[in-house]
Order: C-alpha cells, then structure tokens, then sequence
C-alpha cells in the first residue's frame, strides 16, 4: 500500500482490483468459507437476509462472494465481502457458492469489510466506529488518514469516533438500532447519558426534540444547583481578573475553581497574578 486510497470514493470494486487474485469464479464448497474476522457488523436483520434467502432459491447467487485463503487451514477460505450472501446461501441450502479468490493481508481485508458495509449503508453507528477504531488500534491509521480512506470528513470520523465513550446500556440501545447515530452525538459527555437515551428511546424523540430536551433539563438543573453566594463570587472575581471564573462547590464546601483564557497574554495574566498574590 504505497498511495492512500481514496476508499468508497473508489469503490469495493476498485480495492479489489489492487490485490492479486483468480479472475476466474470458482464454485466452493459452502462449507469450506469461515466468516471474516474482521467483519464489523454484528448484527444482521432478520427480515432483509429472508429477502436475500428467497431471491437465492429463485435466481441464485449473482454477485460472487469474495475470499481469502484461511491462515489456518489449508482449503479452506476466509470470506472478505460477502458474508451476507453467504449466511443467506446455508439458509437456502446451497452446497456450493460462488468465488473470487484474492490475496489479502489483514489490513486489506478489513479495508473490504468497511467499505462493503459503509457503502450500503449496513452498519450501526456503533460498528461504524468500532471498526474505525480497530484501523487506529491495529493498523496505526489516525484519524486524517481514516476520513482519506473512507471519503468522509475528518471532524465525520472524530463524531463517530466518540461514540465509543458512552456508556455500555446506550451503547447497546444504539447497536439494536433504538437511538440513531444523530441522537447518540447529543449524548457523549452527558454524565446522564443513560437517563436521556431511555427518554429518547421511550418517547420517541426526534433528533431536534432531544436537543431541546436536553437544554431544557441542564436548564432546570443548572437553575437548581447553582448558590447566589458563589454566583456573587464568581461574579466579584470576573470584575477583577476580566476573565470568565467558574466556581464549582459541593455540599462539603470543597470544589474548584476554572478560569477560561483565550490566549498566552491572558494566561500570563493569571500566572502573574498567582505570583504575586503567593
């Protein structure tokens, strides 16, 4: 891989064209293809793959599956694109499958996963960004050569990217499909992450009515918690520095305080001060 492909600006079927592989379809026993390691779905709809299993019956498999010989086995293969069709020829009873046979290192085979699945719109949000992140983990890509690779932009990948960080319970109802990718973008650094995605999920909140929501509520909630003694201090410390000061104070009278700077001179300001004060 001397060049950064362009990806799905590019095509499955251009990937393809850059390994070295049997031009010929050769017709394998169903039985002798493993799943792919590197496939980020997890999840396959039920009623679609049906739709896929009745058109095999009637038509057969139109678009061969693609492989690679298994690392382990000898004759036997590792499925690159087309695990779906695969699943859905078992269902329908096919002995044998159709095959393209390609060489493809592990990198190159996860590059077809990704792209197979993200062009058809196949993926959750959540295996979107997991498999983003296994190309950072495994493969040191960072996140300006993923956003080349995949044709997105890079602040596409960084969202995605932190969808990670939710907790598991969202994370599950985002896998199932319950909350979409834009609802799950409101949610990351929400320390009640879980208690506004069981609202979205229940009430059948639209992107744009989670937003609101989710004002609303840190509203409320800001508008609770806040003590007009450390508010009126705050506001004595912002009259004497010209600085934005942020005064976090709990029930045992312990917290922080947060000054906000918007360049080195201003930083200076507040080095300076400390100094001369201690």
């Amino acid at each position: 891989m001397n060049k950064l492909r362009k990806g799905l600006g590019r095509g499955l079927s251009s990937l393809i064209g850059e390994t070295k592989k049997n031009n010929s379809i050769n017709k394998v026993s169903i039985n002798d293809l493993f799943k792919n390691r590197y496939q980020p779905r997890k999840i396959f709809d039920e009623t679609k793959l049906q739709e896929l299993v009745n058109s095999i019956q009637e038509r057969g498999i139109l678009q061969p599956i693609v492989v690679r010989n298994h690392n382990n086995i000898e004759g036997k293969y590792e499925i690159i694109a087309g695990e779906r069709r695969w699943l859905a020829a078992k269902k329908a009873g096919l002995a044998e499958v159709p095959v393209v046979i390609t060489e493809a290192d592990d990198l190159k085979s996860l590059e077809f996963s990704i792209i197979e699945n993200v062009q058809r719109d196949d993926l959750n949000p959540l295996e979107e960004a997991q498999s983003y992140q296994r190309l950072i983990d495994e493969f040191s890509y960072d996140h300006e050569k993923v956003s080349k690779f995949i044709g997105k932009s890079r602040s596409y990948i960084t969202n995605s990217l932190r969808i990670l960080t939710l907790p598991q319970k969202v994370l599950n109802l985002i896998e199932e499909r319950k909350i979409t990718s834009g609802h799950a973008k409101i949610l990351v650094g929400l320390d009640n992450a879980e208690f506004i995605a069981e609202k979205i999920f229940n009430k059948k909140l639209s992107v744009r009515q989670a937003e609101n929501f989710v004002k609303i509520f840190k509203k409320k909630n800001s508008l609770k918690s806040r003590d007009t003694n450390v508010q009126s201090l705050e506001n004595s410390l912002i009259e004497k520095i010209g600085l934005k000061v942020i005064i976090n104070n709990n029930k045992r009278n312990s917290g922080s305080i947060k000054i906000e700077y918007k360049n080195l001179e201003q930083l200076d300001r507040i080095i300076e001060t400390l100094k001369k004060n201690y």
